[in-house]
């Protein structure tokens, strides 16, 4: 079964870095969001898998996770971020995200992660 995965950041090699850093054998179709308007309007569509950066203009990921709460929408997210204070991953998890990866994006943790929540 093809994997629908969104990777939202408004940094293009924030993108990159989670893209390359997926198993390469995975059958996964992925849709890129770059702020969080974007985001909101790709998980509305549906997505099996959403990716996550917290800092994008108009929307941060904790506003997308609050919208997506507000909204119903249910998506696995992994939030993935420079900023690793514990506040920002307990406030983020409090929003629903699932994990939390540490930019830049390790490909051994994040598929680690990954198996970790049933994606592998």
């Amino acid at each position: 079964m093809t994997l629908s995965v969104i990777v939202a950041d408004d940094s293009t090699l924030g993108r990159k870095q989670v893209m390359r850093a997926l198993p390469a054998d995975w059958d996964a179709e992925v849709r890129q969001a770059k702020n969080g308007e974007e985001t909101l309007a790709a998980v509305r569509q549906g997505a099996d898998l959403l990716f996550l950066d917290l800092t994008m203009p108009d929307y941060t990921g904790f506003d997308v996770l609050q919208m997506m709460g507000d909204e119903g929408i249910v998506c696995p997210t992994f939030v993935v971020s420079a900023d690793v204070q514990p506040r920002a991953i307990e406030r983020a998890k409090g929003l629903g995200a699932l994990t939390f990866v540490e930019k830049p994006v390790d490909a051994e943790k994040l598929q680690a992660a990954l198996a970790e929540h049933g994606f592998r």
